[in-house]
């Protein structure tokens, strides 16, 4: 019997393709990490490697596409009235603990332009609370700076992208309890 053969749909296909190759690295990623073989994502998204590598020429720009939403979900917590610098550092320390192939991108491509903006994006989201919560009545004046903090969730992020699946909540809530200290002004923020 002859194996069906797979109908082209044609450029109207293109965005259900794209689609289907984020959400398929975001799992293939996840359960294999960053090294995983691409034909193993078009393979999980029933497309063909050609339509992978139109949609995306290198492994970087697949990376970025997928971790785009999560960039998306910060700012929009960021720009809520009523959220605090607390709802964004658990909401990214929630994304690096399932996410750990992103964070070997940063990692690995830091020069990278498409990697550098998710890094001023994220600063200026973090900017945004830290000027917020300064400007505040029970503020302060915090002895840290966005640098510190940035340096901060870096830290969090690649300790806990090493750690066993089952270990990164625990772990992340361990680092960030050691780094607080450090960080004057945000300490309570980070307080469970």
């Amino acid at each position: 019997m002859a194996t069906p053969r797979r109908t082209n749909r044609g450029p109207s296909a293109g965005p259900q393709n794209r689609a289907a190759l984020v959400a398929a690295a975001r799992t293939v990623f996840d359960e294999r990490g960053i090294d995983a073989p691409l034909s193993a994502v078009a393979k999980l998204a029933g497309v063909g490697q050609g339509s992978l590598y139109r949609h995306f020429p290198d492994r970087i720009s697949l990376t970025v596409a997928v971790f785009e939403e999560n960039l998306v979900e910060i700012e929009r917590l960021g720009e809520k009235p009523g959220s605090t610098m607390r709802d964004v550092l658990d909401l990214v320390t929630h994304q690096a603990e399932a996410a750990s192939a992103f964070i070997e991108t940063i990692a690995v491509a830091r020069a990278d332009a498409r990697v550098a903006e998710f890094d001023a994006r994220l600063r200026a989201v973090l900017a945004r609370k830290w000027a917020e919560e300064a400007a505040s009545p029970d503020g302060g004046t915090p002895g840290a700076s966005v640098d510190d903090l940035m340096l901060a969730v870096g830290m969090v992020a690649m300790v806990v992208s090493h750690a066993p699946r089952d270990e990164r909540h625990a772990v992340s809530e361990n680092a960030w309890r050691l780094l607080a200290p450090g960080l004057q002004g945000v300490a309570p923020l980070l307080d469970s």
